[in-house]
């Protein structure tokens, strides 16, 4: 588990940060990541869950949050 691993840290640190969580993955082992940074859990998330107060408001598949622009705006302020 992971609760904002990259956080103020240099780009090239946060890089190397990504790729081995990337490799992790790619090992069959999974990984809970707490992250602002979507471009990086798109690319490596399956499954995605937001919670807003204690409560779920999207779980689901990456391409179907991808899709949703009103929800990634409502719930991520993105």
């Amino acid at each position: 588990m992971l609760d904002e691993a990259t956080e103020g840290l240099a780009p090239k640190v946060r890089e190397e940060i990504w790729a081995t969580i990337r490799k992790i993955a790619a090992a069959g082992i999974s990984v809970l990541i707490v992250d602002k940074n979507l471009q990086d859990l798109f690319e490596l998330a399956s499954r995605n869950v937001i919670l807003a107060k204690g409560e779920v408001v999207f779980n689901g598949a990456t391409d179907a949050l991808r899709a949703n622009e009103e929800l990634i705006h409502r719930w991520l302020g993105v």
